[in-house]
């Protein structure tokens, strides 16, 4: 447990503090355990000599008050490094994940995330210091028995010496199992906390259906596998923890059997059966104590690893001497190729994109668009090629200055629960009220804000809940305004918006290009869009297969035109579904 703590790295000092404060309360256990032998062989006598017991018990009651003095400087400074080791933990974890690449951040990455700081940093801390102490306690006093009994008998010695590696052997048995079965157990929690997430979410649906009771098959099917995950680990656990207990309890009525030999036979005297009678219960005692630590310490090891496995996580490279300054918002791709785990993603893809630009980029759902867009802001580094901005090579840009000088509008746009002022700001939270107003301006917001009740400081809900979607967009496109960043990243909603808010979006869009200084690429599938961009780049299966105006491609009758004939017929039949529900 301890070498684990340490391979974590956090607050070695802790550990070291925690775990010799222990130990040596375990050894004072031994050496007031070793002082019974004296004191006995003086005291159970036919005539008791107190002077000859006078010192021992003295060294005795000096162990004593060492042993008061340990756990009182121990009890608070566990409680206190219990608090402090999980919220440095938690400091630690929450401060690597900002330096990772933001194509690490995946839901199931996110919700390893959560689970690492609410869950796991706490129970390490807790648990450290819970189990630590009792755990080398149950250590060290059974091997300072060993090594007392042999000042006693040699024999009796022999048998507890035997007992310690049986005991470790199935011991570690029933760990292994445990372990095994904690992380089972907590696989099948993590589907069961998100089939409960997704419950609530889908109320409306399940009431609409029927099913609010009962819930989904697959909430049904994760209650149902948690139940077996926890019965068959029960059931696993059950004999490792049998065998376990029958080695302690063989083990101790061994000792009393040939305790009771030893003295029945004259071998040893009354004071040293009485003696090894007392080591034989302390010697029992942590090792009982043992199995029922064992499934706790698993719990905490396999904690430990998973948060291990998030601080083990690699940042993306930073360069030596990295680029501060970005003379211009220009962008290059020079045979750039990028692929998944599981397959390519982009092959061989070049073009350009100058100041003042709006790029368009079209495509059938899966030729790499989105792909592009992360590439540019970095989500991850390219496999070949060159990705360059302001002519620098993106790999050599200050990680801060890049982010500072890109803005993502996302297609799912996420905004927090708070009001729309606050998420606006965050953007840029210094900003005037002059700079406010304008990007709520430019970006169609304020058209929103003064339909609300409280305006700017209406809540918007979690993730932006009480807003629509093209109106979450609108915040997003007017935080790149108040941002003002040369670069924006824009994955235009594909969801089917109504007449007001995708001409809203356009425009907005359309205003963030019409800036001299700033460079715009689109994900793109409306005509209006599509428009009033100044280049289109279409790909296909990770390949650009055009790049023209929108007018030349429209007319050379390729991918391009084909894409634009089938949204201007989607667009067309979102009109006329509104128009007819209007009526």
């Amino acid at each position: 447990m301890i070498l684990n703590l340490f391979r974590l790295g956090s607050n070695p000092a802790l550990v070291y503090r925690l775990g010799i404060l222990t130990a040596l309360r375990a050894l004072v256990q031994g050496m007031l355990l070793a002082l019974l032998i004296p004191i006995f062989h003086a005291l159970l006598q036919p005539q008791p000599d107190f002077a000859a017991a006078g010192p021992w018990l003295t060294g005795a009651a000096v162990c004593l008050i060492i042993y008061w003095l340990l756990s009182a400087i121990a009890t608070p400074a566990g409680f206190a490094a219990s608090i402090e080791l999980g919220d440095s933990l938690r400091h630690r974890v929450m401060e690597h994940v900002t330096r990772l690449p933001l194509g690490w951040f995946t839901p199931d990455q996110k919700a390893r995330l959560s689970r690492a700081v609410t869950v796991d940093t706490t129970a390490i801390g807790h648990l450290a210091v819970e189990l630590g102490s009792p755990a080398i306690t149950a250590t060290i006093v059974p091997l300072s028995i060993i090594v007392i009994s042999f000042f006693i008998d040699w024999r009796m010695a022999l048998v507890f010496a035997a007992i310690a590696p049986l005991a470790f052997i199935t011991l570690k048995r029933a760990g292994d199992i445990a372990s095994k079965a904690d992380e089972e157990l907590d696989a099948a929690s993590t589907e069961l906390a998100g089939r409960a997430i997704e419950l609530g979410q889908a109320q409306i649906v399940l009431r609409a259906a029927g099913q609010a009771e009962s819930g989904s098959a697959r909430m049904q099917s994760a209650l149902d596998a948690h139940r077996d995950v926890y019965r068959e680990g029960l059931r696993k656990s059950m004999v490792p923890d049998l065998t376990y207990t029958g080695t302690v309890t063989l083990g101790f009525t061994a000792i009393l059997l040939l305790g009771a030999w030893l003295l029945t036979s004259g071998e040893i005297g009354l004071a040293d059966a009485v003696v090894l009678l007392i080591l034989a219960v302390r010697f029992m005692e942590p090792l009982g104590v043992q199995i029922e630590l064992i499934g706790a310490l698993r719990a905490m090891d396999n904690a430990v690893a998973r948060v291990r496995s998030i601080l083990d996580t690699k940042p993306l490279p930073e360069a030596p001497k990295p680029v501060r300054h970005i003379e211009d918002a220009s962008i290059s791709f020079e045979d750039v190729t990028f692929g998944y785990s599981d397959a390519p993603a982009l092959e061989k893809v070049s073009f350009d994109c100058a100041p003042g630009t709006m790029t368009a980029l079209v495509g059938p759902s899966g030729s790499g668009k989105t792909t592009v867009t992360r590439l540019i802001a970095r989500f991850h580094d390219v496999d070949s090629g060159t990705i360059r901005i302001g002519g620098h090579d993106l790999r050599q840009l200050d990680n801060v200055v890049l982010m500072e000088e890109i803005a993502i509008v996302f297609q799912d746009v996420y905004l927090f629960d708070t009001t729309i002022e606050e998420n606006l700001r965050i953007a840029h939270p210094e900003a005037t009220e002059e700079e406010f107003a304008a990007a709520a301006r430019a970006a169609r917001l304020n058209e929103v804000v003064s339909r609300l009740p409280h305006g700017w400081q209406t809540r918007v809900g979690e993730g932006g809940a009480q807003l629509s979607g093209g109106e979450r967009q609108r915040v997003s496109i007017a935080r790149a305004f108040l941002k003002q960043a040369r670069i924006v990243l824009i994955d235009e909603a594909s969801s089917a918006l109504d007449p007001e808010n995708e001409r809203a979006v356009a425009e907005a869009i359309a205003n963030l290009s019409s800036d001299g200084r700033r460079t715009v690429i689109v994900i793109a599938h409306r005509p209006v869009t599509l428009a009033a961009a100044d280049q289109v780049i279409t790909l296909d299966k990770g390949r650009v297969v055009e790049i023209g105006s929108p007018e030349h491609l429209r007319q050379s009758g390729g991918v391009f035109a084909r894409l634009f004939s089938q949204y201007e017929r989607a667009r067309s039949w979102r009109i006329e579904a509104v128009e007819g529900a209007s009526q």
